[in-house]
This record gives C-alpha cells, sequence and structure tokens, in this order.
C-alpha cells in the first residue's frame, strides 16, 4: 500500500493547476467541521479486523509468512488507526546449504484529517508529517471525497474495476491494477490479493462493523517521542486566510524529482520510512517509473 500512496500522492501534487484569475471559493462563511471533514469512505465508521497469508517462491528461495491487523475509523474514514502485525519466513536451499530466517514486523499508521503519524517500533519514534494528498484532496475536491478521486487516480495508472463480488455480505466493487487486486465496499477494502515477484499476499477481512460507536483510545499511538518528518516531495504553502497555494513551489518540486536519478530519489524515499525501507529494488523502481511517468503526461 505504501507504493499506491506514493503514486496518490503524486498525481495529486502535479494535478494542481494554477486558477488564471489565481482566485478560490469564499469558505469563510463554512463551520470548521465543513472545511476540514473529508470523506475517504461512504460508511460513517468501522472496525475491521483482517487476516493475511503470504506464500511464494524466489529464486529458489520458499516464502512463507501470515499476519493479523486491524482497522479503526470515523468521521467517514478522516480520522483511522491502522495497525498490523506479520512473520514472514524464508527457507534457502543454495547448493545442499539450507538456511530458514524469519523476520517479523509491527506497524501503526494513523490519519488525523490530513496529518499522519507512523510510528517505527525499532526505533521507539512517531514520525508526522503532513499528509499530502489528503490536505491537496481537501482543498481542490469541491465536495471532499476522496474515494472518488481514489478512482479516477486508479484509472490514470491504467486501474480499471473488473466486476463485482459479495464478500462478507458486503456487495464488493472489485478494482485491478499494478498486478493487485481489491474488493472495495463504499471505498473501504475488505480484501486485497497481492500479486508480485512470485509472492502472492492475500489480506482479506475477517469481521466488518460499520456504523458503530468507537471509543477515542482506539486511537491512541504508543507513548514514543514525536519526530516531524518533510514530506518526500517537498512541503506546499497553505494560507490560511485565503488559501492560495504556491504553485510555484509545486513547479519547483516536479522539475526536482523529474530531474532526480533513480538512486538519488530512492535515497530520499526511503529515509525514516521503514515501509519504504522493505519495499524490494525492483518495487521501488517501479513506483519511480510511475511518479516520473506521471509528471510527464500531467505537464
Amino acid at each position: 500500500m505504501k507504493t499506491l500512496t506514493i503514486i496518490i500522492f503524486a498525481l495529486l501534487l502535479v494535478s494542481c493547476k494554477e486558477n488564471k484569475n489565481n482566485t478560490f471559493t469564499d469558505v469563510s462563511t463554512k463551520t470548521e467541521t465543513q472545511d476540514t471533514q473529508l470523506k475517504r469512505y461512504k460508511v460513517q465508521s468501522g472496525i475491521i479486523k483482517y487476516k493475511t497469508t503470504i506464500a511464494g517462491a524466489v529464486m529458489g528461495s520458499k516464502i512463507t509468512g501470515n499476519g493479523t491487523g486491524s482497522k479503526y475509523f470515523k468521521n467517514y474514514g478522516a480520522i483511522e488507526l491502522v495497525e498490523e502485525e506479520t512473520s514472514q519466513t524464508t527457507v534457502a536451499n543454495i547448493l545442499g546449504n539450507k538456511s530458514t530466517n524469519t523476520t517479523n514486523s509491527h506497524t501503526i499508521n494513523k490519519l488525523d484529517n490530513s496529518v499522519s503519524y507512523n510510528v517505527n517500533f525499532k526505533q521507539k519514534k512517531i514520525y508526522k508529517q503532513k499528509n499530502m494528498a489528503m490536505e491537496l484532496t481537501k482543498q481542490f475536491q469541491p465536495n471532499k471525497d476522496a474515494g472518488e478521486a481514489g478512482k479516477n487516480i486508479f484509472k490514470t495508472i491504467g486501474g480499471k474495476q473488473t466486476g463485482t463480488e459479495t464478500y462478507k455480505g458486503y456487495d464488493c466493487e472489485i478494482w485491478e491494477t499494478m498486478g493487485i487486486k481489491q474488493w472495495i465496499y463504499k471505498g473501504v477494502t475488505l480484501k486485497t490479493v497481492a500479486a508480485l515477484m512470485g509472492i502472492t499476499t492475500t489480506t482479506e477481512a475477517i469481521t466488518v462493523k460499520f456504523d458503530i460507536s468507537i471509543p477515542d483510545s482506539k486511537f491512541n499511538l504508543p507513548n514514543y517521542p514525536i519526530a516531524e518528518q518533510e514530506n518526500m516531495l517537498g512541503e506546499i504553502e497553505f494560507n490560511s486566510e485565503d488559501f492560495d497555494v504556491d504553485y510555484e513551489g509545486i513547479k519547483d518540486d516536479m522539475n526536482r524529482v523529474k530531474k532526480m536519478s533513480f538512486e538519488d530519489w530512492k535515497q530520499h524515499a526511503i529515509a525514516n520510512d521503514e515501509e519504504m525501507q522493505e519495499m524490494s529494488e525492483e518495487d521501488l523502481r517501479k513506483t519511480y517509473n510511475i511518479i516520473q511517468k506521471m509528471i510527464k503526461t500531467r505537464e
């Protein structure tokens, strides 16, 4: 999912076009709730428990794994906490020499409107940064519907809806892109099957509860120090009074990324990001190529 998040971020950045008259809708009469509400899903709240299975083979090595996860969200997904724990075992047999290696991963990611928090349990730190994809969706999508924006983004990167299917009693749309197949109900993903590099990872909901009251404690983070983290493609300045956007800054950011070699981009992308650090060289390069392609096509 990290790859998709980066792609969405890049597309939203390069999709921002300057208004010729440099004017914006007057939002001074809106309430704070109306202004900040961002609808990622078409259900108000939910608790979902997931299980994950991993199976495949790469260069003679057999890979298996399993995991569990939970998603809590309210305010139509504007506030969300996702926790995952996985264990993956690689059994290699090279010239008769057999070795077994097991790695465990524990992650917590929280979205609070336009702010993201990533818990790094190894470093015992929480990395905080502005979620620019959500911020830009909030500013440039008149109906604040991030779900519809997400569908358009899927289509832009070659994704398409391939059918519908009932899963866990819910009528889901099936979307496929980049070797990933997802069962989505009103914007909420209930099942994902990702087949990449000979490894198939299946994550599926085992219990689903929608439109229920969720205690605030479910969105608490560990008591770790919080470190501010710069966004991968740079900051975009918003003026709180008139919502003017630094378009020249956006252009500079895009030009900077466009000129980056893969190695330069990779070094910047994986800095202080545990999930990116765990991505394979092939997946990183695929992400880089997609971002470059999208920048060129949106110029």
